[in-house]
């Protein structure tokens, strides 16, 4: 049973509903996948806020400058010109459709977070500012009648003829049977894939199927090694690691060790406002100091009133288990937060696939480098969702015929079982294996059993669901195992300085195993160089 539209978009974060939005406004068809609910992403669970040149005070180019020195030497500045420029534009847009950021007196409220030398971040209800994104432009969706939402449908694969994306396969919420939807362009909006590590801020639809897909299409993947892992995720007993907003230390909230004393300075003369690697590899080195699980968040010099008003959702969360933040120190450790790898795109979403197009976490557009800055994820998902739903919606664009169409489809039976759910034992021994071997701080010996455990993995007869899961932890152990220094999000204790030969970046094939080959130098022919 088949179905045929104009575009699908797989995901409904920013980057999904964004190019939705743009696809749909210039007449086209498009149908949107989901495997939760509409406004379950990684997007609904961004408290930080979004970075947007919009103060009187800061420019494109010091947003630039900011985003260049967090990412380590290995951000595609084509790429960030355009996030810093036309990312004022598009969230001029969002205001116009109602969202609603936090004001003071009819003026917008700006705030300072790690790695920014200007106070240029906007929230919205506080820290629900990814809900709030959510929220508008599902409405904005809706006003469109030519746009199809598809909760609760779990993509298992593309479809690809003649090294063409023509659609994709999926898990039919009602008959609960695979089922294929054909289009003229696939638009991969899946999000990250955070689940991977035994902790993540990460929701659990973040599992990196998306990644998975378009490297088994034949996509090539970037950068897969650089993984965020967030400071300030909530760490107590019985509780999920929620993330305690980089916004927090942003106003002042300082880190101390369980004795009480503030570390910060041992590490970085930023003290608090350090990279999000920086703090977190800190705060790593002072659990083990200190022989204990955790270190404390304190905002108790903060005035109360303000910090309910200022973290609500935070405050809640917090109270649901006895923990005041105006009076109590909080405990907190690293979790692993973003994918600064991924999918590589041009600058309009293009991957290598012809008719595959991507956005947002799930992609490696250059932006970000080795090391996202603190606030830009929201706003590349934004930009890049409306830049690939351009391209799709102008692209010279054939539909599929539906006689090879179907023919495709009978053809394509995936690899192992098609249940939707990841094994239990499979999944459990992945991430306790990311979290300890190719965690925050990696060696050659413990990436080389990881890997070695991840291929007797994947020499079983998987399910779908658990074949994407071990590939994108072996892309990600590979990669950390043949980069031979420390930079941005990826630190090896054994080389721990950056090296010069090493600035470029990581490229996986499937019909490839990474080596220098397959390392591209993206000033020559980066992603921005892609069939632009």
């Amino acid at each position: 049973m088949s179905q045929v539209t104009d575009f699908i978009v797989i995901g409904s974060g920013v980057a999904g509903l964004r190019a939705a939005i743009e696809m749909a406004t210039n007449g086209a068809d498009v149908t949107v996948l989901t495997k939760d609910k509409a406004n379950e992403s990684n997007t609904e669970y961004a408290q930080g806020g979004v970075a947007v040149v919009l103060s009187d005070d800061d420019d494109a180019e010091l947003h630039e400058g900011d985003t260049l020195i967090a990412g380590a030497g290995l951000c595609d500045e084509p790429a960030v010109e355009v996030l810093v420029n036309e990312g004022t534009r598009y969230i001029k847009e969002l205001i116009e459709w109602g969202t609603e950021f936090d004001k003071e007196g009819g003026n917008l409220v700006f705030t300072q977070e790690a790695a920014h030398s200007r106070r240029r971040i906007l929230h919205a209800h506080g820290d629900s500012t990814g809900a709030e994104f959510v929220r508008s432009l599902i409405a904005r969706a809706r006003q469109e009648k030519n746009i199809t939402l598809l909760p609760f449908a779990n993509t298992e694969r593309l479809l690809v003829d003649e090294s063409r994306c023509i659609g994709v396969r999926y898990l039919d919420p009602i008959l609960r049977s695979p089922r294929d939807i054909f289009a003229k362009a696939v638009i991969l909006c899946t999000g990250g894939a955070g689940q991977l590590y035994q902790h993540t801020t990460n929701p659990p639809v973040a599992t990196g199927d998306g990644m998975a897909m378009a490297y088994f299409a034949g996509a090539e993947m970037a950068d897969m090694e650089f993984i965020q892992f967030h400071p300030t995720a909530l760490s107590l007993d019985g509780a999920p690691r929620f993330l305690l907003s980089e916004a927090m230390r942003g106003e002042g909230g300082i880190l101390r060790n369980v004795n009480g004393e503030r570390f910060m300075g041992r590490y970085d003369e930023r003290l608090e406002l350090a990279p999000r690697d920086i703090v977190s590899r800190s705060i790593v080195a002072e659990m083990r100091r200190t022989g204990s699980r955790y270190v404390y968040l304190d905002m108790t010099a903060l005035d109360g009133k303000f910090l309910r008003h200022r973290f609500p959702k935070i405050n809640e969360v917090c109270l649901q288990f006895g923990l005041n933040i105006a009076e109590s120190q909080l405990p907190v450790s690293p979790a692993s937060h973003y994918c600064m790898g991924g999918v590589r795109t041009d600058l309009w979403g293009r991957t290598t696939v012809p008719g595959l197009y991507a956005a947002g976490e799930v992609t490696c557009t250059g932006v970000h480098g080795a090391n996202r800055l603190a606030s830009n994820s929201l706003l590349e998902g934004l930009v890049w969702g409306a830049r690939a739903g351009k391209a799709a919606a102008n692209d010279e664009l054939s539909s599929p015929v539906a006689k090879r169409a179907q023919t495709v489809s009978d053809n394509s039976a995936a690899i192992g079982d098609t249940r939707s759910a990841i094994a239990t034992a499979v999944r459990k021994r992945v991430k306790r294996v990311m979290w300890e071997r190719v965690g925050i701080l990696r060696d050659r010996k413990s990436l080389l059993r990881a890997i070695n455990e991840f291929e007797q993995i994947a020499g079983s007869n998987l399910s779908v669901s658990s074949r994407n899961f071990v590939t994108l932890a072996l892309l990600i152990a590979r990669a950390a195992l043949w980069r031979e220094e420390s930079r941005g999000g990826h630190y090896r204790t054994d080389h721990p300085e950056q090296r010069l030969e090493f600035q470029r970046h990581s490229i996986q094939r499937i019909s490839e195993p990474i080596s220098s080959a397959q390392i591209v130098d993206f000033n020559a022919t980066g992603p921005a160089k892609l069939r632009a």
